[in-house]
């Protein structure tokens, strides 16, 4: 790699078509913040998505075209002089990709799936995507597509002419019409659409015939199993490569693969083997990453569990539980947790991805090598199916590093109480065991069946401390120990120490500075009950589960001036519609209830301008203090940590962020630019920028030293954590930050604490001060609750 990797900064782009008032972040509008991006320390951008996508989309993970770079974005062209501009700077470009689906939500937009639609499986482009072509696929063996609004209203369906070509309609949805399958415009459409190679099924009744990413209907699958699939999507990533533009990839949700350690072998030869590689791989706490496959790590899921995880006050579990079960009624500790997420597992498995589950039970009597399957019958076997991917731990176990996993789910299930069908269970063995279709599909179901009900459902509903409720979470455990957090952060300097660490994504639930504030919660988990009863009895909300939920979401995104306007009003307005469908219990995406979506809004409206206004106010300021100090703490050690450090855009400044859309608004560069911020603000850049001057000052000991835990000594011993990176056998960078920081407060400081160094002069990025021997932590700490100290 020409550009040595030490950090990266994540870039949201998006087209002029994808914002209501025009406004565009695309190659020109990222190389113009280029000067800033390298005084502030990263050495790469880490751009979304690159390649055409819808052009109204603000992420651009639906891609049309894996071949074009987005006109939108600015196209070849602009990504050229972006690369320039970066390469000028002594920056570097990684891009983002995504492999195992297009989108096809608009037809006529991706060139492939129309060819599809028009030729059947006599398309060039028929084995891009993952068909069943099968005469018994519940659409007679043609494309089934989940269009229709209700059974009967295939009247809708018309013929029309588009741009010259005809075509056959369904209101606003277009198809293309087979050649010779249709006598002219005043032909019947309902016969005409007969005659075509798919056809248009109702929504409900759940045939779609294609593999889908996750639940989306205009996301479909790609075999890049297929060695030409490969070639023709990865051609452009090719050329840029070659051409010097780009020296690292980011790999989206390679788990939805057929076969994701092939493609990642191939993906590795095609980049070369100095390029930074690394995959969107949602671990389980307790699952490793597979060091067979040839990638640099993960995106950092992992460590975002970590790095908020050491910062929780583990003596509130069991009030926050208490609180969580009068108005939830479940406890949401590691068994209720579990118990739930099983449930839901299988719902999803039966209802959403119900198709995926007839698919993948078609393949498992294809690939059963045992006569006895003919007695099983298709009720059992997806009894089996549903009970063994709702018991699954992890999102696929198809690695050799998980090679027990799925016999010790099927031992589990053999002895259960309810033990399911033994003939059934002995089909889907003898299936995985040959290692064909039904291996590879039970792997894909397995993790999109996660997805959706644990991290897209489960953690909508869970409200004992909601900040730990991310991709990759495990909120039962209730944070990470200091000392699990150490030896986490030495099996990376070991293992992966060019994987991706991150606090913010375009994905996560909530900003980094929103959780930080949220996670304060268990350091007044007392308060806090308190401040929920009467909240509620002042403004009851349309139910209590959902309203504690949100409550945690409030206090963490109040603005911190206290000044609560109408965008902000709105902002919780639509992240609670959002999370009442997600949550899936009173309203949901497919089935919404907009009465009660309208009370649950209008009591948010209540919350923002009501009589318990005032009480939250005072107590999301309360928990800004420490939220605060956890947020800088948090930041530093994620920076100084092993592995490679993202920054999400503008997260350099505190950010009080939702979900998506919320958390890909526009960021003003020129405040960051001028450092014009809050004092908070400006320390948190500080911390950033510092941090990342040392890295970039010292590779070799980020990207290949040791790590040490550090620890203080004194009567609030505990409220230190700390960390050494380590070159030749010692410690030459010390990063420390305040844990629980309003006990700390309370308590009376830090008492006498101190943090004794190992020998020699170390000066402070911060203070600028130099310290030898034992060192008190108030005077580290005089000025900021961190220190990074550095030989």
């Amino acid at each position: 790699m020409k550009r040595a990797i030490t950090s990266t900064y994540r870039l949201q782009l998006r087209g002029p078509h994808a914002d209501p008032d025009g406004r565009e972040f695309g190659f020109a509008q990222a190389a113009d913040i280029v000067p800033y991006l390298a005084s502030l320390g990263v050495s790469h951008l880490y751009l979304s998505p690159i390649f055409a996508s819808a052009p109204e989309s603000n992420h651009n993970y639906d891609v049309i075209d894996p071949t074009v770079v987005n006109p939108e974005l600015g196209g070849i062209d602009g990504l050229r002089l972006l690369a320039r501009t970066a390469h000028e700077a002594g920056l570097g470009l990684v891009v983002d990709i995504v492999p195992n689906h297009l989108g096809v939500e608009v037809p006529r937009r991706n060139p492939w799936w129309w060819d599809v639609l028009k030729h059947g499986k006599d398309s060039d482009y028929a084995h891009f995507f993952d068909i069943d072509w099968a005469q018994d696929n519940g659409a007679d063996g043609k494309l089934g597509l989940p269009v229709l609004g209700s059974p009967d209203d295939a009247a809708a369906i018309a013929l029309s002419r588009i741009d010259g070509e005809d075509v056959l309609t369904y209101y606003d949805h277009v198809f293309p019409l087979a050649p010779g399958s249709y006598a002219g415009l005043d032909d019947d459409p309902v016969a005409v659409h007969d005659r075509q190679h798919y056809r248009l099924m109702y929504w409900r009744d759940g045939i779609i015939s294609y593999r889908r990413f996750f639940s989306i209907n205009g996301l479909a699958g790609v075999r890049q199993e297929d060695e030409s699939v490969f070639d023709a999507t990865h051609a452009t990533l090719r050329k840029l490569v070659r051409e010097g533009l780009i020296d690292g990839v980011r790999v989206d949700h390679p788990d939805g693969l057929t076969d994701p350690f092939g493609y990642l072998t191939r993906l590795r030869e095609l980049v070369g083997y100095d390029a930074w590689l690394i995959v969107e791989k949602i671990l389980a706490a307790d699952e490793p990453l597979d060091p067979r496959l040839n990638i640099d790590g993960t995106t950092g899921y992992d460590a975002l569990r970590e790095f908020d995880g050491v910062f929780v006050n583990p003596d509130a579990a069991g009030p926050l539980g208490d609180t969580a079960y009068r108005y939830s009624g479940a406890r949401w500790d590691q068994p209720a947790v579990e118990v739930a997420e099983r449930a839901l597992k299988a719902r999803v498995a039966e209802e959403e991805l119900a198709a995926e589950v007839r698919r993948l039970a078609r393949a498992v009597r294809h690939d059963n090598l045992s006569p006895a399957g003919a007695a099983v019958t298709d009720a059992d076997l997806a009894e089996v199916l549903v009970a063994l991917v709702a018991r699954m731990p992890v999102y696929r176990a198809d690695y050799r590093s998980l090679s027990r996993v799925t016999s010790a789910v099927i031992a589990e299930l053999a002895q259960s109480p309810r033990a399911c069908n033994r003939a059934a269970l002995d089909l889907v063995a003898s299936a995985l065991a040959a290692h064909g279709e039904a291996a590879h599909r039970f792997a894909q179901v397995c993790g999109a069946v996660m997805a959706k009900g644990v991290e897209d459902t489960l953690f909508y509903r869970a409200c004992r401390l909601v900040a730990l409720q991310e991709v990759g979470g495990a909120p039962g455990r209730f944070g990470v120990s200091t000392s699990e957090f150490h030896l986490l952060q030495d099996e990376r300097a070991q293992l992966w120490p060019r994987a991706m660490t991150t606090l913010t994504t375009h994905d996560t639930k909530r900003s980094e500075d929103t959780r930080a504030r949220m996670l304060e919660i268990a350091e007044l988990p007392g308060e806090f009950d308190q401040l929920v009863e009467e909240v509620f009895a002042l403004t009851p909300p349309p139910d209590t589960a959902t309203g504690l939920f949100l409550l945690h979401n409030l206090l963490g995104a109040w603005p911190r001036d206290g000044r609560v306007t109408e965008d902000f009003t709105q902002r919780l307005q639509a992240y609670a519609v959002k999370a009442v469908r997600e949550a899936d219990m009173l309203s949901s995406w497919y089935d919404s209830d907009h009465a009660y979506e309208a009370q649950m809004t209008e009591w948010i409206a209540h919350l923002t301008h009501g009589p318990a206004t005032r009480m939250l106010a005072d107590f999301a300021l309360k928990l800004h203090s420490g939220g605060v100090a956890v947020s800088l703490g948090r930041k530093l050690l994620q920076l100084v940590s092993p592995g490679i450090p993202d920054t999400y855009q503008g997260t350099e400044f505190f950010d009080f962020s939702l979900v998506d859309p919320d958390n890909r608004r526009f960021v003003d560069y020129a405040a960051r630019s001028a450092a014009a911020g809050s004092p908070e603000d400006v320390a948190k850049q500080r911390v950033v920028r510092e941090a990342l001057a040392l890295r970039r000052e010292r590779p070799q000991l980020f990207l290949g030293g040791g790590y040490a835990g550090v620890f203080a000594e004194g009567d609030a011993s505990q409220h230190v954590v700390g960390m050494a990176r380590t070159g030749d056998g010692e410690a030459q960078v010390i990063a420390l930050a305040t844990r629980e920081p309003l006990a700390l407060e309370r308590d009376g400081g830090w008492r006498g604490t101190a943090v004794t160094l190992p020998d020699g002069i170390w000066t402070d990025s911060f203070s600028g001060r130099t310290y030898s021997g034992r060192v008190p932590m108030a005077e580290l700490c005089a000025e900021l609750p961190v220190a990074l100290l550095s030989r």
